[in-house]
Protein backbone atom coordinates (compact mmCIF):
# COMPACT_ATOMS: atom_id res chain seq x y z
CA UNK A 1 0.00 0.00 0.00
CA UNK A 2 1.40 3.18 -1.10
CA UNK A 3 0.65 6.16 0.95
CA UNK A 4 0.01 9.71 -0.38
CA UNK A 5 -0.52 13.11 1.59
CA UNK A 6 -1.84 16.15 0.26
CA UNK A 7 -1.50 19.94 2.12
CA UNK A 8 -3.95 22.16 0.53
CA UNK A 9 -3.33 24.78 2.82
CA UNK A 10 0.59 24.61 2.35
CA UNK A 11 0.91 26.65 -1.19
CA UNK A 12 4.41 26.11 -2.85
CA UNK A 13 3.76 28.83 -5.55
CA UNK A 14 2.56 28.91 -9.00
CA UNK A 15 2.82 25.08 -10.63
CA UNK A 16 3.30 26.88 -14.51
CA UNK A 17 3.08 23.54 -16.12
CA UNK A 18 2.64 25.30 -19.31
CA UNK A 19 6.62 25.16 -19.06
CA UNK A 20 6.69 21.74 -20.22
CA UNK A 21 5.51 21.72 -23.95
CA UNK A 22 5.91 19.66 -26.92
CA UNK A 23 8.17 20.15 -29.98
CA UNK A 24 7.63 19.50 -33.80
CA UNK A 25 9.86 19.06 -37.11
CA UNK A 26 12.89 18.70 -38.91
CA UNK A 27 10.86 15.90 -40.92
CA UNK A 28 8.98 17.08 -43.63
CA UNK A 29 7.78 20.75 -44.47
CA UNK A 30 4.32 19.50 -44.19
CA UNK A 31 1.63 21.89 -42.04
CA UNK A 32 -0.04 20.56 -38.79
CA UNK A 33 -3.29 18.98 -40.10
CA UNK A 34 -6.51 20.31 -38.38
CA UNK A 35 -6.88 17.68 -36.21
CA UNK A 36 -3.41 17.96 -34.41
CA UNK A 37 -4.00 21.44 -34.65
CA UNK A 38 -7.01 21.37 -32.39
CA UNK A 39 -5.77 18.74 -29.85
CA UNK A 40 -2.76 20.84 -29.39
CA UNK A 41 -4.73 23.61 -28.96
CA UNK A 42 -6.80 21.94 -26.09
CA UNK A 43 -3.93 21.92 -24.26
CA UNK A 44 -3.14 25.75 -24.01
CA UNK A 45 0.48 25.71 -24.71
CA UNK A 46 2.53 28.78 -24.48
CA UNK A 47 5.13 27.96 -26.22
CA UNK A 48 6.47 25.18 -28.58
CA UNK A 49 9.53 24.44 -30.54
CA UNK A 50 10.28 23.76 -34.18
CA UNK A 51 13.30 23.55 -36.61
CA UNK A 52 13.46 25.64 -39.69
CA UNK A 53 14.75 23.02 -41.99
CA UNK A 54 16.51 23.91 -45.42
CA UNK A 55 13.88 22.14 -46.98
CA UNK A 56 11.87 24.84 -46.65
CA UNK A 57 14.11 26.41 -49.42
CA UNK A 58 13.34 30.12 -48.03
CA UNK A 59 16.53 31.49 -50.10
CA UNK A 60 16.88 29.72 -53.01
CA UNK A 61 18.75 31.99 -54.86
CA UNK A 62 20.65 35.36 -54.08
CA UNK A 63 18.41 38.47 -53.32
CA UNK A 64 15.39 36.16 -53.80
CA UNK A 65 13.37 34.39 -50.70
CA UNK A 66 10.32 32.03 -51.30
CA UNK A 67 8.28 32.20 -48.17
CA UNK A 68 5.63 29.99 -49.54
CA UNK A 69 6.84 26.32 -47.82
CA UNK A 70 7.25 28.06 -44.60
CA UNK A 71 4.19 30.81 -44.27
CA UNK A 72 1.30 27.80 -44.07
CA UNK A 73 3.63 25.42 -41.52
CA UNK A 74 4.20 28.84 -39.21
CA UNK A 75 0.37 29.62 -39.73
CA UNK A 76 -0.85 26.08 -38.69
CA UNK A 77 1.65 26.25 -35.73
CA UNK A 78 -0.13 29.89 -34.46
CA UNK A 79 -3.23 28.36 -35.04
CA UNK A 80 -2.87 26.17 -31.89
CA UNK A 81 -2.36 29.43 -30.00
CA UNK A 82 1.51 28.80 -28.97
CA UNK A 83 3.87 31.36 -29.63
CA UNK A 84 7.34 29.46 -30.99
CA UNK A 85 10.90 28.59 -30.18
CA UNK A 86 12.84 28.52 -33.43
CA UNK A 87 16.06 26.26 -34.02
CA UNK A 88 17.69 27.77 -37.50
CA UNK A 89 18.93 25.27 -39.24
CA UNK A 90 18.51 26.19 -42.82
CA UNK A 91 21.66 25.98 -45.09
CA UNK A 92 20.96 27.80 -48.14
CA UNK A 93 22.96 26.96 -51.91
CA UNK A 94 23.63 29.87 -52.67
CA UNK A 95 25.81 30.42 -49.35
CA UNK A 96 26.96 26.80 -48.94
CA UNK A 97 27.20 25.44 -52.36
CA UNK A 98 28.99 22.22 -50.94
CA UNK A 99 27.11 19.39 -48.73
CA UNK A 100 28.85 19.13 -45.76
CA UNK A 101 27.87 19.53 -42.38
CA UNK A 102 31.29 20.69 -41.19
CA UNK A 103 31.05 23.84 -43.23
CA UNK A 104 29.30 26.27 -40.67
CA UNK A 105 30.96 29.42 -42.07
CA UNK A 106 28.55 30.92 -45.21
CA UNK A 107 30.60 32.36 -48.26
CA UNK A 108 29.11 35.77 -47.48
CA UNK A 109 28.59 36.34 -43.82
CA UNK A 110 27.06 39.99 -44.28
CA UNK A 111 24.74 38.06 -46.78
CA UNK A 112 23.91 35.32 -44.26
CA UNK A 113 23.36 37.74 -41.87
CA UNK A 114 20.46 39.42 -44.19
CA UNK A 115 19.03 36.38 -44.26
CA UNK A 116 18.44 35.88 -40.93
CA UNK A 117 16.82 39.01 -40.58
CA UNK A 118 14.45 38.68 -43.13
CA UNK A 119 13.90 35.13 -41.96
CA UNK A 120 13.42 36.71 -38.39
CA UNK A 121 11.50 39.97 -39.29
CA UNK A 122 8.86 37.48 -41.63
CA UNK A 123 7.96 35.86 -38.43
CA UNK A 124 8.74 37.64 -35.30
CA UNK A 125 7.21 41.60 -36.81
CA UNK A 126 5.54 40.99 -39.71
CA UNK A 127 3.76 37.30 -38.14
CA UNK A 128 4.05 37.68 -34.20
CA UNK A 129 4.68 33.98 -34.03
CA UNK A 130 8.31 33.31 -32.92
CA UNK A 131 9.22 34.78 -29.81
CA UNK A 132 12.82 32.93 -29.27
CA UNK A 133 15.24 31.97 -31.61
CA UNK A 134 17.68 28.89 -31.29
CA UNK A 135 21.31 29.27 -33.14
CA UNK A 136 21.29 25.26 -34.70
CA UNK A 137 21.00 22.30 -33.59
CA UNK A 138 22.85 19.57 -32.07
CA UNK A 139 25.82 20.75 -33.28
CA UNK A 140 27.73 17.84 -32.08
CA UNK A 141 25.92 15.41 -34.42
CA UNK A 142 25.07 17.34 -37.42
CA UNK A 143 23.58 15.19 -39.82
CA UNK A 144 23.38 12.40 -37.41
CA UNK A 145 21.15 14.58 -35.27
CA UNK A 146 18.74 15.81 -38.59
CA UNK A 147 20.73 19.66 -38.57
CA UNK A 148 22.79 20.34 -41.80
CA UNK A 149 26.26 21.85 -38.94
CA UNK A 150 28.59 19.63 -37.32
CA UNK A 151 30.30 22.44 -34.96
CA UNK A 152 32.57 20.96 -32.56
CA UNK A 153 34.86 23.51 -32.37
CA UNK A 154 34.21 26.03 -29.32
CA UNK A 155 35.73 29.05 -31.42
CA UNK A 156 34.02 28.09 -33.92
CA UNK A 157 30.06 27.63 -32.48
CA UNK A 158 30.85 30.94 -30.89
CA UNK A 159 31.52 32.27 -33.88
CA UNK A 160 28.44 31.21 -35.70
CA UNK A 161 26.33 32.09 -32.41
CA UNK A 162 27.66 35.12 -32.57
CA UNK A 163 26.77 36.13 -36.27
CA UNK A 164 23.30 34.64 -36.52
CA UNK A 165 22.15 36.01 -32.82
CA UNK A 166 23.40 39.55 -33.84
CA UNK A 167 21.17 39.52 -36.90
CA UNK A 168 18.52 38.21 -34.64
CA UNK A 169 18.31 40.75 -32.62
CA UNK A 170 19.14 43.62 -35.25
CA UNK A 171 15.86 42.60 -36.55
CA UNK A 172 13.87 42.14 -33.54
CA UNK A 173 15.72 43.14 -30.45
CA UNK A 174 12.82 41.87 -27.92
CA UNK A 175 13.76 38.58 -29.25
CA UNK A 176 15.07 35.58 -26.73
CA UNK A 177 18.40 34.18 -28.28
CA UNK A 178 19.84 30.83 -26.92
CA UNK A 179 21.58 27.06 -27.80
CA UNK A 180 23.33 25.21 -28.81
CA UNK A 181 20.67 22.59 -28.64
CA UNK A 182 23.00 20.03 -27.55
CA UNK A 183 22.56 16.21 -28.36
CA UNK A 184 25.13 15.42 -25.50
CA UNK A 185 24.81 18.57 -22.97
CA UNK A 186 28.53 18.34 -21.28
CA UNK A 187 30.77 18.20 -24.27
CA UNK A 188 31.32 20.84 -26.42
CA UNK A 189 30.67 23.35 -27.43
CA UNK A 190 28.43 24.19 -24.45
CA UNK A 191 30.70 24.99 -22.05
CA UNK A 192 32.75 27.11 -24.60
CA UNK A 193 29.51 29.03 -25.66
CA UNK A 194 29.19 29.83 -21.90
CA UNK A 195 32.83 31.00 -21.52
CA UNK A 196 32.67 32.95 -24.82
CA UNK A 197 29.27 34.96 -23.61
CA UNK A 198 30.46 35.26 -19.89
CA UNK A 199 33.59 37.08 -21.71
CA UNK A 200 32.56 38.71 -24.56
CA UNK A 201 28.72 39.56 -23.16
CA UNK A 202 27.26 38.38 -26.20
CA UNK A 203 23.81 37.91 -25.05
CA UNK A 204 22.38 34.28 -24.27
CA UNK A 205 18.92 34.40 -22.74
CA UNK A 206 18.74 30.38 -22.87
CA UNK A 207 20.82 27.58 -22.49
CA UNK A 208 19.57 24.50 -24.28
CA UNK A 209 20.48 20.35 -24.80
CA UNK A 210 18.42 17.85 -25.63
CA UNK A 211 18.39 13.88 -23.84
CA UNK A 212 16.35 10.99 -24.86
CA UNK A 213 16.85 8.49 -22.01
CA UNK A 214 14.18 6.19 -20.05
CA UNK A 215 15.64 7.14 -16.54
CA UNK A 216 13.95 9.89 -15.47
CA UNK A 217 16.59 10.38 -12.70
CA UNK A 218 19.16 11.17 -16.11
CA UNK A 219 16.69 14.06 -16.86
CA UNK A 220 16.85 15.67 -13.70
CA UNK A 221 20.43 15.27 -13.35
CA UNK A 222 21.58 17.15 -16.41
CA UNK A 223 19.55 20.01 -15.02
CA UNK A 224 21.34 20.65 -12.20
CA UNK A 225 24.67 19.82 -14.10
CA UNK A 226 23.77 22.86 -16.58
CA UNK A 227 22.94 25.27 -14.02
CA UNK A 228 26.32 24.52 -12.20
CA UNK A 229 28.14 25.33 -15.51
CA UNK A 230 26.30 28.29 -16.06
CA UNK A 231 27.30 29.12 -12.82
CA UNK A 232 31.00 28.67 -12.95
CA UNK A 233 30.97 30.74 -15.99
CA UNK A 234 28.92 33.56 -14.26
CA UNK A 235 25.78 33.25 -16.56
CA UNK A 236 22.20 33.09 -15.39
CA UNK A 237 20.42 31.98 -18.58
CA UNK A 238 17.11 30.39 -18.52
CA UNK A 239 17.97 26.29 -18.99
CA UNK A 240 15.62 24.58 -21.56
CA UNK A 241 15.31 21.15 -22.98
CA UNK A 242 14.13 21.99 -26.49
CA UNK A 243 14.27 18.53 -27.17
CA UNK A 244 13.68 15.56 -24.95
CA UNK A 245 11.99 12.15 -25.43
CA UNK A 246 12.45 8.41 -23.57
CA UNK A 247 14.88 5.76 -24.68
CA UNK A 248 11.96 3.70 -26.18
CA UNK A 249 13.32 0.33 -27.88
CA UNK A 250 14.70 0.73 -31.24
CA UNK A 251 12.31 -2.36 -32.78
CA UNK A 252 9.36 0.16 -33.31
CA UNK A 253 5.78 -1.39 -33.85
CA UNK A 254 2.72 0.01 -33.70
CA UNK A 255 1.30 -1.95 -30.88
CA UNK A 256 4.34 -0.25 -28.80
CA UNK A 257 3.33 3.32 -29.62
CA UNK A 258 0.54 2.57 -27.03
CA UNK A 259 2.53 0.91 -24.53
CA UNK A 260 1.32 2.96 -21.31
CA UNK A 261 5.16 2.77 -20.19
CA UNK A 262 5.55 5.80 -22.91
CA UNK A 263 2.92 7.72 -20.36
CA UNK A 264 4.27 6.70 -17.75
CA UNK A 265 7.72 7.88 -18.49
CA UNK A 266 7.15 10.88 -20.13
CA UNK A 267 5.12 12.30 -16.69
CA UNK A 268 8.01 10.86 -14.84
CA UNK A 269 10.36 12.63 -16.56
CA UNK A 270 8.80 15.80 -16.34
CA UNK A 271 8.58 15.41 -12.76
CA UNK A 272 11.99 15.07 -11.92
CA UNK A 273 12.91 18.09 -14.25
CA UNK A 274 10.38 20.34 -12.53
CA UNK A 275 11.95 19.27 -9.21
CA UNK A 276 15.61 20.62 -10.52
CA UNK A 277 14.19 23.93 -11.48
CA UNK A 278 14.16 23.69 -15.01
CA UNK A 279 12.83 26.67 -17.26
CA UNK A 280 11.49 24.72 -19.90
CA UNK A 281 11.13 21.39 -21.42
CA UNK A 282 9.70 20.41 -24.71
CA UNK A 283 8.99 16.69 -25.34
CA UNK A 284 9.64 15.68 -29.15
CA UNK A 285 7.53 15.60 -30.66
CA UNK A 286 3.62 16.46 -31.53
CA UNK A 287 3.10 14.53 -34.52
CA UNK A 288 4.75 11.53 -36.43
CA UNK A 289 5.80 12.39 -40.11
CA UNK A 290 6.87 10.45 -43.24
CA UNK A 291 10.36 11.43 -44.24
CA UNK A 292 10.83 12.03 -48.14
CA UNK A 293 14.37 11.77 -49.39
CA UNK A 294 13.94 14.19 -51.57
CA UNK A 295 13.47 16.92 -49.20
CA UNK A 296 16.75 16.44 -47.75
CA UNK A 297 18.86 15.85 -50.85
CA UNK A 298 20.01 18.81 -51.49
CA UNK A 299 21.66 19.84 -48.03
CA UNK A 300 22.01 16.36 -46.97
CA UNK A 301 24.71 13.74 -47.95
CA UNK A 302 23.29 10.20 -49.26
CA UNK A 303 24.40 8.92 -45.88
CA UNK A 304 22.45 11.62 -43.69
CA UNK A 305 19.53 11.10 -46.22
CA UNK A 306 19.52 7.01 -45.62
CA UNK A 307 19.69 8.07 -41.70
CA UNK A 308 16.58 10.02 -42.10
CA UNK A 309 14.83 7.44 -44.07
CA UNK A 310 15.67 4.90 -41.60
CA UNK A 311 14.33 6.09 -39.23
CA UNK A 312 10.66 7.59 -40.43
CA UNK A 313 10.03 5.80 -43.01
CA UNK A 314 10.97 1.87 -41.99
CA UNK A 315 11.63 2.09 -38.45
CA UNK A 316 9.64 4.85 -37.06
CA UNK A 317 9.95 6.07 -33.13
CA UNK A 318 6.62 6.69 -32.78
CA UNK A 319 7.46 9.50 -30.78
CA UNK A 320 4.41 11.87 -31.06
CA UNK A 321 0.92 12.87 -29.62
CA UNK A 322 -0.77 12.11 -32.44
CA UNK A 323 0.60 9.51 -34.74
CA UNK A 324 1.05 9.66 -38.92
CA UNK A 325 -2.68 9.38 -39.43
CA UNK A 326 -3.81 12.02 -36.81
CA UNK A 327 -4.44 8.72 -34.04
CA UNK A 328 -4.00 10.26 -30.66
CA UNK A 329 -1.52 8.22 -28.01
CA UNK A 330 -1.02 7.96 -24.64
CA UNK A 331 1.34 10.95 -24.40
CA UNK A 332 -1.10 13.40 -25.37
CA UNK A 333 -3.30 12.66 -22.13
CA UNK A 334 -0.14 13.41 -19.77
CA UNK A 335 0.10 16.56 -21.02
CA UNK A 336 -4.25 17.17 -21.18
CA UNK A 337 -3.88 15.94 -17.59
CA UNK A 338 -1.05 18.55 -16.60
CA UNK A 339 -3.28 20.92 -18.17
CA UNK A 340 -5.97 20.19 -15.09
CA UNK A 341 -3.73 20.04 -12.41
CA UNK A 342 -4.30 23.80 -11.26
CA UNK A 343 -2.62 26.77 -11.16
CA UNK A 344 -0.95 26.55 -7.76
CA UNK A 345 0.97 23.86 -6.32
CA UNK A 346 0.64 22.88 -2.47
CA UNK A 347 2.62 20.31 -0.98
CA UNK A 348 2.23 16.18 -1.42
CA UNK A 349 4.31 13.26 -0.87
CA UNK A 350 4.22 9.93 -1.53
CA UNK A 351 5.92 7.16 1.21
CA UNK A 352 6.80 5.03 -2.05
CA UNK A 353 10.16 5.61 -4.09
CA UNK A 354 8.42 4.57 -7.32
CA UNK A 355 5.53 6.70 -6.99
CA UNK A 356 5.90 10.34 -7.54
CA UNK A 357 3.24 12.84 -7.32
CA UNK A 358 2.58 16.52 -8.08
CA UNK A 359 -1.00 18.61 -6.53
CA UNK A 360 -2.08 21.67 -7.52
CA UNK A 361 -5.28 23.72 -6.36
CA UNK A 362 -7.60 26.18 -8.45
CA UNK A 363 -10.83 28.02 -8.41
CA UNK A 364 -11.80 25.51 -5.38
CA UNK A 365 -10.39 22.25 -7.25
CA UNK A 366 -7.19 20.34 -5.38
CA UNK A 367 -5.99 17.98 -8.00
CA UNK A 368 -2.87 15.20 -7.75
CA UNK A 369 -1.12 14.03 -10.42
CA UNK A 370 0.57 10.55 -9.17
CA UNK A 371 2.91 8.86 -11.74
CA UNK A 372 3.77 4.68 -10.91
CA UNK A 373 7.10 3.92 -12.94
CA UNK A 374 10.17 2.03 -12.40
CA UNK A 375 12.85 0.98 -14.64
CA UNK A 376 12.92 -2.19 -12.80
CA UNK A 377 10.33 -3.46 -9.75
CA UNK A 378 6.66 -2.85 -12.34
CA UNK A 379 4.93 -3.70 -9.71
CA UNK A 380 1.00 -2.85 -9.52
CA UNK A 381 0.34 -0.42 -6.79
CA UNK A 382 -2.70 0.64 -4.13
CA UNK A 383 -2.30 4.48 -2.74
CA UNK A 384 -3.93 5.89 0.01
CA UNK A 385 -4.60 9.56 -1.02
CA UNK A 386 -4.63 11.68 2.66
CA UNK A 387 -6.00 15.27 1.75
CA UNK A 388 -5.29 17.83 4.56
CA UNK A 389 -6.95 20.91 5.22
CA UNK A 390 -9.91 20.95 3.07
CA UNK A 391 -13.03 22.85 3.75
CA UNK A 392 -15.64 20.63 4.78
CA UNK A 393 -18.15 19.99 2.11
CA UNK A 394 -20.03 18.35 -0.86
CA UNK A 395 -17.08 17.87 -3.63
CA UNK A 396 -16.87 15.61 -6.56
CA UNK A 397 -14.29 12.91 -6.80
CA UNK A 398 -13.03 11.83 -9.70
CA UNK A 399 -10.38 9.60 -11.23
CA UNK A 400 -8.82 9.84 -14.47
CA UNK A 401 -6.12 7.09 -15.35
CA UNK A 402 -3.65 6.44 -18.61
CA UNK A 403 -2.59 2.61 -18.21
CA UNK A 404 -3.02 -0.08 -20.82
CA UNK A 405 -6.30 -0.02 -21.41
CA UNK A 406 -6.87 3.01 -23.99
CA UNK A 407 -9.58 4.87 -21.40
CA UNK A 408 -10.37 7.82 -24.24
CA UNK A 409 -12.58 9.14 -26.69
CA UNK A 410 -10.39 9.15 -29.88
CA UNK A 411 -12.44 11.55 -31.73
CA UNK A 412 -12.93 14.13 -28.59
CA UNK A 413 -9.94 13.51 -26.86
CA UNK A 414 -11.44 12.84 -23.46
CA UNK A 415 -10.56 11.10 -20.96
CA UNK A 416 -13.02 8.79 -19.45
CA UNK A 417 -12.80 8.57 -16.06
CA UNK A 418 -12.31 5.27 -13.87
CA UNK A 419 -14.32 6.69 -11.24
CA UNK A 420 -16.54 9.22 -10.74
CA UNK A 421 -18.65 10.07 -7.30
CA UNK A 422 -19.99 12.58 -5.08
CA UNK A 423 -18.87 12.66 -1.67
CA UNK A 424 -18.88 14.93 1.64
CA UNK A 425 -15.48 15.66 3.17
CA UNK A 426 -14.73 16.78 6.79
CA UNK A 427 -11.16 18.63 6.96
CA UNK A 428 -9.52 15.69 6.02
CA UNK A 429 -10.22 13.18 3.32
CA UNK A 430 -8.98 10.09 2.31
CA UNK A 431 -9.57 7.52 -0.53
CA UNK A 432 -8.11 4.70 -2.38
CA UNK A 433 -7.16 4.53 -6.10
CA UNK A 434 -5.09 1.72 -7.98
CA UNK A 435 -1.86 2.54 -9.53
CA UNK A 436 -1.03 -0.49 -11.89
CA UNK A 437 2.46 -0.58 -13.15
CA UNK A 438 3.44 2.46 -15.46
CA UNK A 439 0.42 4.35 -14.95
CA UNK A 440 -0.46 8.21 -14.77
CA UNK A 441 -3.74 9.12 -12.50
CA UNK A 442 -5.26 12.05 -12.20
CA UNK A 443 -7.31 12.70 -8.81
CA UNK A 444 -9.41 15.36 -8.07
CA UNK A 445 -12.16 16.32 -5.71
CA UNK A 446 -13.66 19.62 -7.29
CA UNK A 447 -16.94 21.61 -6.78
CA UNK A 448 -20.16 20.42 -6.78
CA UNK A 449 -22.07 21.46 -10.19
CA UNK A 450 -25.55 23.36 -8.51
Amino acid sequence: MVGITIETQSELGPLALWRHSVGHGGINPLPLPERVVQGTAALRPRLIRIFIQEFFRVYPDHDRFDWSRLDPYMDALARTGANVIAAITIKPPPLYPAIDHAVWRPTDVGEWQAVVRALVHRYSVERPIVTHWEIGNEPDLGEGGGSPYRILDPADYAAYYEMTARAVLEAFPQAKVGGPAMAEMHREPLPGLLKHCARTGTPLDFLSWHLYHSDPGRHGYLVRIARLLAQEAGLAPELMVTEWSCDFPPVSVEDGAFDPRRAASVAAAILEMRSAGLDASFYYHLWDQVCDPEDFAPFFTRGGVANMVRHWNEVPHRFGLFGVGGEVRSQYFVFQMLAQLGETQVAARSDHRDVRVLAGTSAGAVAVLAVNHSLDTQANQVATLRFEGLAPGPRLLTVARIDGARRWDAETLALQPVERRRVVVLREFACQVTLPANSVALVTLGEVAG
